[in-house]
């Protein structure tokens, strides 16, 4: 049933029974310029969300259960069963309250972090391009209101129930409603005025698009009439709701034979054990992180056996109790909650960046990316094409001059001039036959065509002698004709706002903007010139090229207007050309064009072909192949279009360089084009003719090409193809193989429906938040919500930082329960008068510094800025994970300095002072032999406390010392630790705070003598200032021997020192490497040694 408190949803008759104007006018909406944002908030606030009830919400319960369920409650539980078996009620309710604010805290974290990531994953999938004030905008699905007018395209995701306005071999998958597996294909044309609602099936109101339902061909608009809960998905909301189960969980004899039902049950139970335990559910550092803690959960029993064995197994009250110190001291009770509420962080300031995680893994795996392929159009550049030229045989190319806004078909000039001619240069090529640069093709203009051909803004412009169009000519007009017709974009003036708006495809819109300049848009052809379209063979990657078929007025002329790439265009063609400049497409013909069309090329612009062909009758009936269509064409000529790179692809390009992190262009474009814009932003050298021969011949390579290599063939390059043109979906999972057999990390994006098996067997999915299918989005990691190539790197940054900063705090947490352990061990040869052993550290002690001390500095740990040097460094191995050697071996060293100062405090006090005397029954109560134990302890509190808090300041660079974290941000400062310490305020608090509170511990009555097991000190201070003077100083000289003997360098190379470059470094200083240091040979092994690191 609908929610409470918005308005039904209800129409005179159900709008498939309505005329569209009806529907339309009802709704207050307008099809052309859709609903103004006003409207569009008050129909939020009338209608509510566009969302099932219970829909994607997270239980509080399982989140509850989950807190509960930690390895880490579970110890303090035993710990609170045994204080309460031993008589001890002041200890057991302490713990008690511990474990109760422990999973408060944690639940309304984890609670809070869920509801966060809900929202955040809404963002990226589903979604809808929705027509608000005349612009296309996309926005979640939930924000979807009745009346708003949505466009859908192959692959999306319907996001409500529409009555569709347009449909051009639309086909929608709605057998999430009627089971049927085939596509409905939806009609426009069928009457429903005599039709009565409930005679009708849902699979039979063809002119309604479903939500939830799928376009699997063509594309349409339609208008919102139902949202959420009034959908027909939402009269069937709870069969929605339900989840897979794993496979092999049948208890079906038939699916796997007899023994299935055993199998099943197995199954089922391992399931709900490890998803208790957290053992099966979560990324895998939380899977790893909970292995760790059921790993310390068992070393906290074998502790406890240690102390019973001691003890020779006289399990007395005072045994259990220290038994009791040893399990807590060694667990880490906030790791998990340190590490949830650091990843949801992670993901808010990623949204920041403009990246939505729909995976927490992704957050885990961006650090260690290698590896970028990226698409080009509209992430490496800016997605807003100008047609620069328009080629036509025989007459010329059309130029367009001083043309800045894509959309406007007002500004800027169209000039005609002729056409140059390119020729190769045979005679240089066969001399240098090694050399790839573009001197080696000239312009060959005759003396009585004086056109000069300079470069704009990187593009081909006219001739000098260019003069302005006198008028329209037929050849011209067939070519509009085809390029306005063949195209789904739409430009209008808007009166109001007094500006041009297009919608559509970047590459479309240019198409259209081009005509629009000489008044013969889509448009105008329909509306004045009769033109009226029959079908649509929509743009399909395999083939890069789309089809029309369009009827001239009430004419049984029909015509089939093509547009594609030139290569496979040209293929299809038999003549080129129309009148009297029409020649038959010879060989030599096609080799002209291709020569035209590589000279275009290769100034960075996008090159497609215009054809045409009259067509027979067409009675619209049956669906005629496309093979049958796409055949006997006539080349009308060449559009060339510029997208010009984003400003910040270059730096971002450079950045990655530096990070070690080798991109890859993979793109439909012409391979010269590609190579252009490649050359542009920084991707492969400017000058590859210094390369040998086979290193530049792999750098750029046709799909055509790559796709005909065996795996064999491909692993015996030098290095991967840096460019890949004329890209289909295929060769991309042929490259992500191919990167995985060389042991690379890789992320790939994709934005199109067949880039889903990329997408997933890519390391990292990236989609496009803007131009990407909802397919693609369901298949991905993380959506870029403005499909911009600096926004991987900026994630790519993040995660970077994220990994640093979790192998931070899981030092500083994991340190601190080294030494308790050190400490407590070593503290069972403290016997006192009875045999019975004297804990140097009470279990509340350490229940306060695991809880108190400890946490708050692992979650400023957590929010520590990325260091400088942080794209600076390659890739950190993914299969070590966080616990990398330098982490474990830190935490062991740290750990027993540590351990050895608290253990020499309480030595030198007991021994050096007190002359040994370790009391009677001190571990269960006050009494005056207990005087010299209980000031030892409340000293080895203080200084543990200190020590742990101090180690987080040193812990926030694992190899660099304190007194100089970050030399490049300390501006030149002589001692820049000050300025260092304070950057991070939360963590400077932390510490401040923490150091503090030690004082109140120690000293007030009651709490420090019943609760602590200690008391007040006095000399007994200096003892625990100067064991943090001294782990300082340890931790420093063990820092200083990692930097100068370069133990567990990066790559063996020491954070910020020089590394040698190489191919993967970038290109400025590559040609000047080859020619003074490397040969060939050693160059070539020397990239392969790189490429299978």
């Amino acid at each position: 049933m609908p929610s409470k408190g918005y308005k039904t949803q209800e129409y005179p008759k159900h709008p498939f029974l309505l005329l569209c104007e009806e529907v339309i006018r009802h709704l207050q909406s307008n099809d052309e310029s859709g609903l103004t944002l006003v409207k569009a908030q008050e129909a939020q606030r009338i209608y509510g969300p566009n969302r099932l009830e219970g829909e994607g919400g997270v239980k509080w319960y399982s989140v509850l259960l989950k807190q509960i369920s930690n390895a880490m409650i579970l110890v303090l539980v035993l710990a609170m069963a045994l204080s309460y078996g031993v008589s001890d009620y002041i200890e057991g309710g302490v713990i008690t309250a511990v474990i109760l604010l422990n999973v408060a805290i944690g639940f309304y974290q984890e609670f809070q972090a869920e509801k966060k990531m809900d929202s955040l994953r809404a963002l990226s999938s589903p979604s809808a391009a929705v027509l608000r004030d005349g612009h296309i905008e996309t926005i979640p699905s939930a924000e979807v209101v009745p009346g708003d007018i949505v466009q859908v395209k192959t692959g999306d995701t319907i996001p409500a129930d529409l009555r569709l306005i347009e449909a051009m071999n639309l086909e929608c998958d709605e057998k999430i409603l009627t089971g049927e597996a085939v596509p409905v294909a939806k009609d426009l044309k069928v009457d429903f005025s005599n039709i009565n609602e409930f005679e009708t099936g849902i699979g039979d109101r063809l002119n309604m698009a479903y939500s939830s339902s799928t376009v699997t061909k063509g594309r349409g608009k339609g208008i919102v009439v139902f949202t959420g809960m009034y959908t027909e998905i939402g009269r069937i909301a709870a069969s929605m709701q339900g989840k897979d189960r794993k496979p092999n969980r049948s208890l079906s004899r038939f699916k796997g034979g007899p023994m299935q039902p055993v199998k099943g049950v197995a199954l089922r139970v391992w399931d709900g054990f490890g998803q208790f335990l957290g053992l099966t559910v979560g990324t895998p550092l939380q899977r790893k992180l909970s292995k760790l803690a059921y790993v310390l959960f068992g070393c906290a029993l074998l502790l406890a056996i240690i102390v019973f064995g001691v003890n020779r197994f006289n399990v007395t009250n005072e045994v259990a109790i220290y038994a009791i110190s040893t399990g807590i001291a060694i667990i880490p009770e906030s790791l998990v909650a340190v590490l949830t509420i650091t990843m949801v962080v992670g993901m808010t300031q990623m949204r920041k960046r403009r990246v939505v995680i729909r995976q927490l893994s992704a957050l885990e795996a961006l650090g260690g990316v290698t590896n970028i392929c990226s698409d080009k159009t509209g992430t490496l550049t800016m997605g807003q094409m100008i047609t620069r030229i328009a080629w036509l045989p025989g007459i010329g190319m059309y130029s367009v001059n001083n043309a800045q806004e894509a959309a406007d078909p007002t500004k800027g000039s169209v000039i005609l001039g002729p056409a140059p001619e390119f020729v190769k240069d045979r005679k240089e090529k066969e001399k240098k036959p090694d050399h790839r640069d573009a001197s080696a093709l000239s312009w060959n203009v005759s003396s009585k065509e004086t056109a000069m051909v300079e470069k704009d803004d990187n593009m081909a412009t006219t001739s000098s002698d260019a003069t302005p169009i006198p008028e329209i000519t037929a050849e011209l007009q067939e070519f509009l004709q085809s390029t306005a017709l063949c195209n789904l974009a739409s430009v209008r003036f808007d009166k109001q706002k007094n500006e041009w708006q297009a919608i559509g495809d970047p590459t479309e819109i240019a198409l259209q903007v081009f005509a629009h300049r000489f008044q013969l848009g889509k448009k105008t052809l329909q509306e004045q010139h009769g033109r009226t379209q029959l079908a649509e063979y929509p743009f399909d990657s395999s083939i890069k090229r789309m089809s029309v078929i369009y009827q001239e007025g009430e004419t049984e002329n029909v015509f089939i207007f093509c547009k594609g790439a030139v290569e496979r265009i040209i293929e299809l063609c038999t003549t080129v050309g129309t009148g009297s400049n029409q020649r038959t497409a010879t060989p030599e013909v096609k080799e002209e064009v291709l020569e035209q069309m590589n000279g275009l090329a290769k100034q960075g612009l996008r090159i497609m072909a215009i054809a045409q062909r009259p067509h027979g009758a067409y009675d619209g009936q049956a669906e005629v192949p496309r093979e049958d269509i796409e055949k006997d064409l006539t080349l009308l000529g060449l559009v060339g279009l510029y997208d010009p790179p984003r400003l910040e692809t270059k730096d971002a390009v450079r950045e990655c360089a530096t990070a070690g992190i080798k991109v890859h262009m993979l793109t439909g474009d012409h391979p010269s084009t590609a190579e252009a814009i490649a050359k542009e932003v920084g991707i492969v050298p400017t000058n590859p003719s210094s390369l040998p021969h086979s290193l530049a011949s792999s750098l750029v390579k046709a799909a055509s090409e790559f796709d005909a290599m065996t795996e064999d063939e491909i692993d015996a390059l030098p290095t991967l193809p840096l460019v890949i043109a004329r890209c289909a979906p295929a060769t991309k999972t042929r490259m992500i193989a191919a990167l995985h057999r060389r042991r690379a990390f890789c992320a790939m994006t994709g934005d199109g429906v067949n880039d889903a098996p990329s997408l997933q067997a890519a390391d990292v999915g990236i989609a496009m938040g803007l131009g990407g299918s909802d397919v693609a989005k369901g298949a991905s990691d993380i959506v870029l919500t403005d499909d911009n190539f600096a926004s991987i790197v900026n994630a790519i940054e993040e995660g970077r930082r994220m990994f640093d900063n979790i192998q931070k705090f899981i030092l500083h947490l994991l340190t601190s329960n080294v030494a308790e352990v050190i400490l407590l061990i070593v503290g069972l040869g403290f016997q006192d008068q009875v045999g019975f052993s004297v804990f140097p550290l009470s279990p509340l002690q350490i229940l306060w510094i695991n809880m108190l001390t400890s946490s708050f500095p692992a979650f400023g740990l957590g929010r520590e800025r990325a260091s400088s040097d942080s794209m600076k460094r390659p890739p950190h191995k993914s299969k070590h994970g966080v616990f990398t050697g330098q982490v474990i071996v830190d935490m062991i060293v740290y750990g027993t300095i540590m351990g050895t100062c608290t253990l020499l405090t309480f030595v030198i006090i007991i021994y050096g002072v007190g002359n040994g005397n370790l009391g009677h029954d001190c571990n269960h109560a006050y009494n005056e032999s207990c005087n010299t134990v209980f000031r030892a302890r409340a000293a080895v509190f203080a200084e543990l406390t200190w020590l742990i808090l101090v180690s987080a300041w040193e812990f926030k660079n694992l190899r660099r010392s304190m007194f100089n974290l970050d030399p490049e941000r300390s501006g030149g400062s002589k001692f820049p630790v000050f300025k260092d310490i304070y950057e991070n305020r939360f963590l400077f608090y932390a510490v401040v705070i923490g150091a503090v509170s030690v004082f109140p511990a120690v000293y007030i009555p009651g709490l420090n003598i019943k609760v602590f097991k200690h008391m007040g000190i006095g000399w007994e201070w200096a003892l625990s200032l100067g064991s943090v003077v001294i782990f300082v100083a340890g931790v420093e000289a063990w820092k200083a021997c990692k930097r100068g003997f370069g133990w567990f360098a990066v790559d063996g190379v020491e954070e910020g020192s020089e590394r040698k470059l190489g191919l993967r470094q970038g290109f400025l200083s590559l040609s000047r490497a080859v020619s003074m240091r490397k040969s060939e040979s050693d160059l070539e092994r020397d990239v392969v040694g790189r490429e299978k690191i």
